[in-house]
């Protein structure tokens, strides 16, 4: 069993992107710059956005934190969002979700213009990636596109099993995995409908568990050698913690972990990838990469 190491490899790649940065500015060019827009104070999101802003710094990104309260209405965040589109400055930005009930955010994310859209979350882009085109892809996809290329994976011909049907993860995994220039793999996508899951995953070599459910995949659910993806993050309690919680995954560590050829940790497998992936497209946004 490999253990893949998120916090390594995105330390790795964030010291790349430093490197690149330091020429285009030595080169007379324009330092990226990330904004991010934080609504209410929710716990996750809080702790998403600081990590975003240190690993601007670790990029040596320019980067903005916009703060509004919970009660804030949705007409002033789409103004904010207009005033971004319209910064010459902004090279990318983000909305952290969720946002409050009362806040449309299908409405927000289009209101973002697409080449500034680092989350990969608008139509255009979400469209552009279906398709194969060049296009900003969401943070956790590319993340573990990411991780696969490094560990030298492969991916091309095995049958892989995504669990999960979000828009964030689960879709965009689904067809990143299925096209030619990412995973050629042969995919099938479950979800809390699927019939015959279980046999659907014992079949994979490479199983991509988000479906948000701590323990989720257990060992009758995988094959002696398959590769797993675990992108569930959920908060259970734990005594034993200062902060009263500890992070947990959708497969049940310990006894999938002797059967699998590679696994990711939870926490420290997908999670330093995500960030890590939205650096990587906010430099593509700053070198106009994939729009002009």
């Amino acid at each position: 069993m490999n253990l893949i190491d998120g916090k390594a490899t995105a330390a790795a790649i964030k010291a790349e992107i430093a490197k690149e940065v330091e020429e285009i500015v030595a080169n007379g060019g324009k330092r990226p710059h990330l904004a991010a827009v934080l609504v209410g104070h929710d716990g996750g999101s809080e702790t998403y956005v600081k990590n975003k802003v240190l690993a601007c710094e670790a990029c040596g990104f320019k980067s903005t934190l916009i703060r509004y309260e919970d009660d804030t209405t949705e007409q002033e965040l789409l103004d904010c969002v207009k005033k971004l589109n319209e910064d010459d400055d902004v090279d990318g930005f983000i909305v952290q979700l969720p946002l409050p009930k009362h806040i449309d955010e299908q409405k927000i994310i289009e209101a973002i213009d697409y080449r500034k859209d680092v989350d990969g979350f608008h139509p255009i882009n979400v469209g552009r990636m279906a398709i194969g085109l060049p296009c900003f892809i969401s943070a956790t996809p590319l993340g573990i596109i990411t991780l696969l290329r490094r560990y030298n994976i492969e991916t091309s011909g095995k049958k892989c099993v995504v669990l999960g049907r979000s828009n964030i993860v689960g879709k965009p995994m689904a067809q990143l995995m299925m096209q030619k220039q990412y995973g050629d793999s042969t995919v099938t996508v479950c979800h809390s409908r699927s019939k015959n899951l279980k046999e659907e995953c014992r079949e994979a070599d490479i199983i991509i568990a988000a479906i948000g459910r701590p323990d989720f995949v257990t060992a009758d659910m995988v094959k002696k050698g398959a590769v797993i993806i675990d992108v569930g993050t959920t908060r259970v309690p734990d005594a034993t913690r200062k902060s009263g919680f500890r992070l947990n995954g959708d497969v049940k560590f310990d006894e999938v972990a002797p059967l699998c050829s590679y696994i990711t940790p939870v926490p420290g497998g997908v999670g330093p990838m995500t960030i890590c992936s939205l650096m990587k497209n906010t430099l593509a946004a700053g070198k106009k990469e994939y729009y002009k």
